[in-house]
């Protein structure tokens, strides 16, 4: 155990971020570099060491949040980076983008601020690349097999890296210029710097992966094609298919989805643009989405100098604590969260749906009407007289995505299965109906967090691993039909 009396001597202490007035000006990640390391030791003394530690229930990784927590405690990081990457291929990813459910099912959680396990876990492995520990794991053999993974998001990666490591050729089929899938275009660099996609990259690049950019399997090559080519496959292609809205009005120019929106902006700081070609410069923006991806609209919105900034949201406002009956430990709760993009300035509007848009006369949006909506019978039903508008010159549609790409011809050639969600369907051992054609991450869960795609990539990477050899000693953390705990 870290400290015994950790949890008693100290309180929670999060990563510090840059004045607003800063931040807005550049894309660098909104943390003060380096302000952790001084106080994480602490943080790290305040786990508990539980006998039944629910964070690793919370964590679909199964990560070894104890074990890590008393090693950062005691600095010695060469064996807490060697613990965190024993359940973990990217925990730098994990660390600046998940939500932390580990810590919602904290046992600490239940009458305290819960442990900063998601600051550990970036201390840990960010001083991990600072020191050298973070070094390629050559295989000592190779096996003569060869895999195909389509997609090259943190499902993808996983299992790529899982099955390279386990001496299986691997090459990486990436749709997009650059590999990282929607950790590169669709997360902004002010919430993670692309420097830490790029050297993961590299890592793999040393271990043995390859990787094949600006190639959609579908369209630039058919899935018969590859099949030829490989002995396994894994689909990790993603929940791409965005949910949009058919009001009146959508047709209007300045209506953007927003993975039209957020990748521009990413491409200019990867150098491809000067200015980005969808800007919310000088524009009244609104947000249509209350989630994550709706904060990184509204983010980006604020550093290209957007004259205002509105989300809407169609669900109620939700509470700033645990409800104890509907939400009760150790579930994820629904809180209202203040991210560091809605720090930055901006309106929230909660329980409002979109009537319609109104636009000018030369067909651009300048008009969003809407009303507040209660529920009714248990539906979200239009309040009367609540109707009114916003001005919106630029709109984007952040509420979701309803499944992976059929338009690309993927899910047809290789003549797969979907199940009633519209999800690329699978075995327990993460096969289709096709032999040898695996599928892992949002493709066959549906959209979900990092976590998830990257367990659900090394539980797929076994499945595979198992099908080529006969046998795997790869670990496989959850089970195809697994989900987050809930009430």
């Amino acid at each position: 155990m870290a400290d015994p009396k950790g949890f008693l001597n100290h309180g929670r202490e999060v990563a510090k971020t840059r004045p607003v007035e800063e931040r807005v000006k550049d894309w660098n990640e909104v943390y003060v570099p380096g302000s952790l390391l001084p106080i994480i030791s602490k943080q790290a003394s305040r786990c508990m060491d539980c006998g039944i530690p629910f964070c690793h229930n919370g964590c679909p990784l199964g990560n070894l949040i104890p074990e890590w927590n008393d090693y950062a405690y005691r600095e010695d990081w060469q064996a807490a980076q060697e613990r965190l990457h024993a359940t973990n291929n990217f925990p730098e990813f994990t660390g600046r983008l998940c939500p932390a459910p580990c810590e919602s099912a904290c046992v600490l959680g239940i009458n305290q601020p819960p442990v900063t396990i998601k600051n550990v876990e970036v201390s840990i492995i960010d001083k991990a690349w600072e020191t050298g520990d973070v070094a390629p794991q050559i295989p000592e053999r190779l096996s003569g097999k060869t895999v195909a993974v389509i997609g090259s998001g943190p499902a993808g990666l996983a299992a790529a890296q899982q099955l390279t490591r386990a001496g299986h050729t691997v090459a990486v089929y990436e749709r997009a210029d650059r590999v990282g899938g929607l950790l590169r275009y669709g997360i902004p660099e002010f919430k993670m710097e692309k420097r830490h996609i790029n050297r993961r990259i590299e890592q793999m690049r040393a271990e043995g992966t390859r990787f094949r950019t600006g190639v959609e399997i579908g369209r630039d090559l058919k899935a018969g094609d590859l099949r030829k080519r490989y002995d396994a496959v894994v689909i990790a292609a993603g929940a791409t298919t965005a949910r949009d809205l058919p009001v009146p009005g959508r047709e209007l120019q300045g209506i953007y989805q927003a993975m039209e929106y957020l990748p521009l902006a990413n491409k200019v700081q990867e150098g491809d643009y000067v200015t980005a070609p969808i800007s919310a410069e000088g524009k009244h923006v609104v947000v249509i989405g209350g989630g994550d991806t709706g904060a990184d609209c509204v983010g980006t919105a604020h550093r290209q100098g957007a004259a205002s900034v509105t989300q809407l949201e169609i669900m109620p406002r939700p509470g700033e604590e645990r409800d104890a009956v509907r939400q009760p430990w150790p579930t994820f709760p629904m809180l209202y969260k203040v991210t560091s993009a809605h720090e930055e300035g901006g309106e929230r509007v909660y329980a409002v749906s979109t009537t319609h848009f109104e636009g000018d006369e030369d067909g651009n949006v300048q008009w969003l009407h809407m009303s507040e909506v209660e529920f009714v019978d248990g539906k979200l039903t239009p309040k009367p007289g609540t109707e009114r508008k916003i001005p919106a010159q630029l709109v984007t549609l952040a509420m979701g995505f309803t499944g992976t790409d059929r338009e690309n011809g993927l899910v047809d050639q290789f003549g797969l299965e979907l199940d009633a969600r519209g999800n690329i369907a699978r075995d327990a051992d993460f096969q289709t109906n096709v032999p040898g054609v695996f599928v892992a991450g949002d493709a066959g869960r549906g959209q979900s967090l990092i976590v998830w795609a990257i367990a659900e990539g090394r539980s797929a990477a076994r499945g595979a691993d198992s099908f080529l050899t006969g046998a795997s000693e790869l670990p496989a953390p959850i089970r195809p039909t697994d989900r987050a705990l809930a009430v």
